[in-house]
């Protein structure tokens, strides 16, 4: 299968192309740096600068998982328009592309987040789940799914993964808690209440490669473990993990001054779980927290 994707070089991409290339799958990287490509994907990947580069060659599916880190930094106006360009603007970009194609792809999966649902307090969210509460996230999560969906109206089926909080040991969010925690300076955020819907990097990679070789996939699926924590339970686990304290709070009140509207990332959550996932036969090889982190950190 000739598989084309965005975000290759991302920490969920680069795992996921040798993923795939071990699978035996031919695959191009559509990147803003494709000499990196080789290098960080993988020495058959292919990296392109401009889609028209792959000509008439047939693409069988198409993976978007590009968007720039939603939370690097603080939400100025012109970080907003950074973050909408890299996922929705791109996505239209794609579907540019797929309509000018004779040979179209016959899958798009389309990332996203459980941000979708914005700060869903203590109510458990299935793909059934209407959005709780509204927000900069979600809006931008929505509008990525909308734009991504539009590729059904060309002939493409059309599978959004609606990822969580990713734990892996090459990057992400896990990796900026290793340092404080070490130091004996983490514990849990505001008032720890807020649910964390976390998947092991593992897990990640083996759900989007299942949903790609399921004809009948189609529309969102939640990629996170079954078993979502609270905040205050997950900095427990990570400091036993690291046999290190974790008794400082970051209050609430000092992150609303410091980061702003992006605050809600971490002051908020979703107690998501991955119904559908699950129903289609997905097993996950981890489901509990303290398993995973100690696979990770050790």
């Amino acid at each position: 299968m000739h598989i084309l994707l965005t975000g290759g070089t991302g920490l969920i991409g680069r795992q996921l192309c040798q993923h795939l290339n071990q699978q035996g799958h031919q695959l191009t990287v559509w990147s803003r740096r494709p000499e990196d490509v080789a290098r960080l994907c993988g020495e058959t990947v292919r990296g392109i600068a401009q889609l028209n580069e792959l000509g008439d060659q047939p693409v069988d599916a198409l993976i978007n998982l590009a968007g720039a880190p939603i939370a690097d930094r603080p939400w100025t106006r012109k970080r907003r328009t950074v973050l909408w360009d890299s996922r929705i603007g791109l996505t239209e970009q794609l579907l540019a592309w797929i309509e000018r194609r004779e040979q179209k792809p016959q899958l798009m999966i389309s990332g996203s987040a459980v941000g979708w649902y914005g700060d869903g307090g203590e109510r458990e969210l299935d793909e059934a789940a209407q959005p709780v509460k509204e927000d900069f996230a979600s809006h931008l999560c929505g509008a990525w799914e909308e734009t991504a969906q539009r590729a059904e109206a060309l002939g493409v089926r059309v599978v959004i993964i609606r990822t969580g909080l990713v734990l892996s040991d090459q990057g992400g969010f896990l990796q900026r808690l290793v340092l404080p925690f070490k130091f004996g300076m983490g514990g849990p955020i505001g008032n720890g209440r807020q649910w964390m819907p976390w998947i092991h990097i593992q897990d990640q990679i083996a759900a989007i490669d299942f949903l790609l070789n399921r004809s009948d996939a189609q529309g969102p699926y939640n990629l996170c473990a079954p078993a979502p924590v609270r905040n205050r339970e997950f900095a427990k686990a990570l400091a036993a993990v690291l046999h290190r304290p974790a008794f400082m709070p970051l209050p609430g009140l000092a992150l609303k001054i410091l980061m702003g509207e992006l605050s809600v990332l971490l002051l908020g959550g979703q107690r998501a779980r991955p119904a559908r996932l699950e129903e289609a036969g997905f097993s996950f090889r981890y489901t509990d927290l303290h398993d995973a982190l100690n696979d990770l950190m050790n």
